[in-house]
């Protein structure tokens, strides 16, 4: 590789210290290397500002800094590696202690590359679409604002599964299925495999706790009447952010997007390493 980026959250690397030793070390070895500085999750730049010509970006701040990026970039086709600033993660898996070693590594290709499936979501109001957004680990809907339980209609292809009386319902990918799918009591599932899964939030009825549908299913989840007919207001987010609010009647259609996620892997220890050490507090 000749070519890098470093998107960086500046919340994480106090005064660019991780940032500024990644460019040195690149631009004396003879490489490229941008830079653009976000926030808490939002650019101080735009996206498009990253040269097409660029090999890989190293996404520096935790998983959350790298799933901003991962839809930011997605149609970039340009693969992303984590730098983990914070704790133990599940996507940023490169931390401080072996930069020098993964740095050379990826001058030297030697390193993996691997394609992950990402979800699109499309917001239907009065039968119009008004929102269309991607997420590398899912998409959520949950109450907004009152406590009361949501009612929501669950169709799969077109065809009606049930009604769940919950606090939300989260549809999540492989990658996705450690974060808030397994707060929630859903399976664990190997990162590079193809599935979505379908988890309720604190589920009000006997209903499975989740489903597993296959990456061609196409979900659409239509927000029902509250008690007494109330008009429901529910929030869908993406990825824990982007918010939507939606109503009674309206729909999100929920699919396997076009898009993919492409991510560097550095790090000889295998999924199920670091699903124990995250599980054992290791």
């Amino acid at each position: 590789m000749k070519h890098f980026y470093i998107i960086t959250n500046e919340a994480k690397d106090d005064g660019l210290k991780t940032t500024d030793y990644i460019r040195h070390y690149m631009e004396e070895k003879g490489r490229t290397c941008g830079v653009m500085v976000v926030n808490h999750g939002e650019e101080s730049g735009r996206e498009n500002s990253i040269p097409q010509e660029t090999d890989c970006i190293l996404v520096l701040g935790g998983d959350g800094t790298l799933l901003r990026a991962a839809v930011d970039m997605a149609d970039s086709h340009i693969p992303l590696l984590g730098v983990n600033l914070g704790m133990l993660g599940y996507l940023a898996e490169v931390d401080q202690s072996n930069l020098d070693d993964t740095l050379r590594r990826l001058i030297e290709g030697e390193y993996e590359r691997e394609s992950r499936m990402m979800l699109c979501g499309q917001v239907l109001q009065e039968g119009t679409p008004t929102v269309t957004r991607h997420a590398l680990n899912d998409i959520v809907i949950a109450r907004a604002g009152s406590l009361q339980i949501i009612r929501l209609k669950i169709y799969v292809n077109g065809q009606y599964l049930n009604e769940y009386q919950a606090d939300g319902m989260i549809v999540s990918t492989p990658t996705g299925s450690t974060g808030y799918n397994m707060s929630a009591g859903g399976p664990i599932v190997e990162p590079a495999a193809r599935l979505i899964v379908m988890t309720p939030i604190c589920p009000h009825t006997p209903s499975p706790r989740s489903i597993v549908l296959a990456p061609e299913d196409e979900i659409v989840i239509e927000i029902a009447q509250g008690k007494q007919g109330q008009v429901q207001e529910v929030e869908a987010s993406f990825d824990g952010s982007r918010q939507k609010t939606l109503y009674t009647g309206d729909k999100i259609v929920i699919h396997q997007s076009e898009q993919e996620t492409e991510i560097i892997k550095m790090s000889k220890v295998s999924f199920l390493e670091t699903l124990h050490k995250k599980m054992s507090g290791a």
